[in-house]
């Protein structure tokens, strides 16, 4: 314990680089890790007490800790965490400790349940309405005065009544648990003999040391039951577990599947959740109350105290990287938590990425398979249709052959899918008169055109106006055109082809979560028959009578020249196939395609997922690109393109030698304009064992500072290159 007269050194949550001194007033004891309030200029602020100061600094300087919350204090093993995420990201410190500290509300003390309970004392006036309050509480039980109000169906003034009386007596209880904890016994998984075989080759990984277990199976294969089974594991060696999802909008069926596995509902951590809710949850995590958490990537840097296990499902999703404020991937910061928590790591994908891969190739990672789907089902057949011959007529977007396919299972009662992974209703609006094209006024980018709200909006920024109906440029009044397809335009174009089918279009502006989810719901029912929808639908959800699987742009990720284009386009294709036939009915996937023989195309025709993960890997070990070598970026954004493009220069000429990095730019961002600022970049490549995180801060800390409007953002291992 650290007592005073001590100074110790308190980490605050704000963009600092370092703890700050303070001293411990006289009756407060601190330790490594609790968290305090301080003031930090005119303000309070919420800190972590991070040890003894480095400086000795003389007491009548020092300011004194204004708070010690009663709370636990924070494990070693996030600290380290926060100093490790902050050397690798260049990120400061006390930023990456905000994203730890993000629910102060969790910290005031719980407020206990006001409840009541009978004395014994009979009332001299026994109305019917005190009678039904009394006996609700022949039990002896104490109730909460919610609870008795709606059971004997009273108001509250009766309840004050009664207790004036004498009758019953009021309680204060303490809150009840925020989740209750799961039960590994509850409804155990019945596996197969693959599936059984998945999670001994899991078990084998010390349920008390770090280890990390790729569950790499296909689609169906019943990934999901068998790192339940692993949860369980952990729950009975008496630490927790985390279950990170890429989106929200999979959580409620993934909410359900696990309140059926172990008997209640896990706790739960993403944005749509109130304040009160995550301050709840936060609490008990750190407290321990909580056992199980399934949430967003941000749920990585909850407080745990006894982390056993993380699981990332979808392991190889974009969404695990956070992009904005300090960058991180939540899948390589997982492996990062769980090495110095002395916990298991299980990434489970159908799909996993080339870096994922690679790692299991090599031994580092235990590599799980599951090569069958569950109960029998067969993978689905894909073909591909080349459109250069057999696309549909001009104006259309549904071939021929895939239209005679939706109408086929249709006629059996069976569900369909039309997938396009482009939100809206055509992704550029044209005037023939003058060939003036929208852009965002604030982003290098089309405005896409949304019809079912009538209006064309930045994907970007979000900025948005009202279609026009005249053109802005030469006034014409009919002669703006949308240009190409979004998934807006395929349902219009599926209405009037499936006039008969019952229709509905799933894109993540189309409603909000809790919309979608009901979507979801009414389709696992079979309330439509046909579903028209973007990326949201590829993964995650298991439709029963979905047999046909039509992907109406196969080629639309390998368009925009992103070093990771045939990875992400493969990832994407074989999910959205794999919902067809997921249940007994036989299901076939078509991708129209204007490029038949590329080896991403090939490879889902053939089923030969191994034959393209050799030749990514290959083209990749050529490259020298991830998982061979290592990639950072600094984005430099300023009002001026040419004020960002003379710093970029300027940071290159500081850039200092070293054997075996190469540098790249500057040059314009490919989306060279968001938010009214322009983006300029510079990429470093090197070796997979260079230090790129101390190079990149050796070479800031060379370089000019920023000034004015000048902001650069340093991503570490980018996983996109927009």
């Amino acid at each position: 314990m650290i007592n005073r007269p001590d100074i110790v050194a308190v980490m605050v949550g704000v963009a600092v680089d370092g703890p700050y001194s303070y001293r411990v007033p006289e009756g407060m004891t601190v330790e490594r890790g609790s968290i305090v309030a301080v003031p930090l200029g005119p303000r309070l602020i919420l800190g972590v007490v991070w040890g003894p100061p480095k400086d000795l600094i003389a007491h009548n300087r020092l300011r004194d800790i204004a708070q010690a919350y009663d709370a636990p204090p924070l494990s070693e093993e996030l600290l380290k965490l926060v100093e490790w995420v902050a050397r690798y990201t260049l990120t400061a410190p006390g930023q990456v400790l905000r994203g730890v500290l993000r629910s102060p509300e969790a910290l005031d003390a719980p407020k206990p349940v006001i409840a009541y309970r009978r004395t014994g004392h009979e009332p001299e006036k026994l109305t019917p309405a005190r009678l039904r309050v009394l006996d609700c509480l022949m039990d002896d039980m104490a109730w909460p005065k919610p609870a008795l109000v709606g059971a004997s169906g009273v108001s509250s003034s009766v309840i004050d009544g009664l207790e004036r009386a004498g009758a019953i007596e009021k309680l204060e209880m303490p809150p009840p648990p925020v989740v209750m904890p799961p039960d590994p016994e509850d409804n155990p998984a019945r596996l197969n003999p693959e599936q059984q075989k998945a999670l001994d080759d899991i078990r084998a990984l010390d349920v008390g040391a770090f280890g990390v277990a790729l569950l790499d199976g296909v689609t169906g294969g019943g990934k999901t039951e068998v790192f339940f089974e692993a949860v369980a594991d952990t729950l009975r060696a008496g630490r927790q577990a985390l279950v990170l999802l890429p989106e929200i909008a999979l959580t409620n069926t993934f909410i359900d599947r696990f309140t059926r596995r172990f008997g209640t509902r896990p706790a739960e951590w993403h944005s749509d959740m109130t304040p009160v809710q995550r301050a709840k949850v936060w609490r008990g995590v750190l407290d321990g109350t909580v056992r199980a958490v399934v949430g967003a990537r941000s749920a990585l840097f909850l407080p745990f105290r006894e982390l056993g296990l993380m699981v990332l499902d979808e392991e190889h999703d974009g969404a695990y990287k956070q992009s904005d404020g300090f960058t991180y991937h939540a899948r390589d910061m997982a492996i990062v938590r769980a090495n110095l928590a002395e916990a298991r790591v299980v990434l489970s994908s159908a799909t996993p990425s080339v870096e994922s891969r690679n790692n299991a190739n090599v031994g580092r990672y235990r590599h799980v398979t599951l090569e069958s789907r569950f109960a029998e089902a067969a993978m689905p057949d894909v073909s591909a249709i080349d459109m250069r011959i057999n696309g549909p007529e001009k104006g259309e977007w549904i071939a021929p052959a895939l239209a005679r396919e939706v109408f086929a299972a249709l006629d059996r009662g069976e569900q369909a899918l039309l997938f396009l992974n482009r939100r809206g209703y055509a992704p550029l609006t044209v005037c023939r008169s003058c060939g003036h094209q929208y852009q965002c006024p604030d982003c290098s980018t089309w405005m896409v055109e949304h019809r079912f709200r009538g209006v064309l909006m930045c994907h970007h920024c979000g900025h948005e106006m009202r279609t026009p109906k005249v053109c802005d440029e030469c006034g014409d009044t009919e002669s703006l055109v949308a240009v190409g397809p979004g998934v807006e335009r395929v349902a219009e174009e599926a209405a009037v082809r499936f006039p008969d089918a019952r229709r509905v279009l799933l894109s993540t502006d189309m409603g909000s979560h809790a919309q979608l989810r009901e979507r979801f719901s009414e389709i696992e029912r079979g309330d439509y028959d046909l579903i028209i929808g973007t990326q949201l639908v590829s993964k995650g959800h298991h439709f029963e009578k979905l047999s046909v699987v039509g992907v109406l742009d196969a080629d639309l990720g390998l368009a925009h020249g992103d070093p990771r284009a045939a990875e992400k386009t493969f990832q994407i294709l074989t999910q959205v196939a794999g919902r067809a036939g997921r249940a007994s009915r036989h299901g076939k996937a078509f991708l129209q395609t204007y490029h038949p023989d590329h080896p991403v195309m090939k490879a889902m025709v053939s089923g030969d997922r191994e034959a393209f993960y050799a030749q990514e890997l290959l083209a990749r070990e050529a490259g020298g690109m991830p998982p061979f070598g290592r990639l950072a970026a600094l984005i430099i954004s300023a009002n001026e393109q040419q004020t960002a493009m003379t710093y970029a220069r300027s940071l290159l000429s500081a850039a200092p030698m070293a054997e075996g990095v190469r540098l790249f730019g500057p040059a314009d961002a490919p989306i060279a304009m968001i938010r009214g600022r322009h983006r300029v970049r510079l990429l470093a490549q090197s070796g997979k064992d260079f230090d790129l995180s101390g190079y990149m801060r050796f070479w800031l800390a060379s370089g000019e500072k920023a000034k004015g409007d000048l902001k650069v953002q340093v991503d570490i291992d980018p996983m996109s290159f927009m």
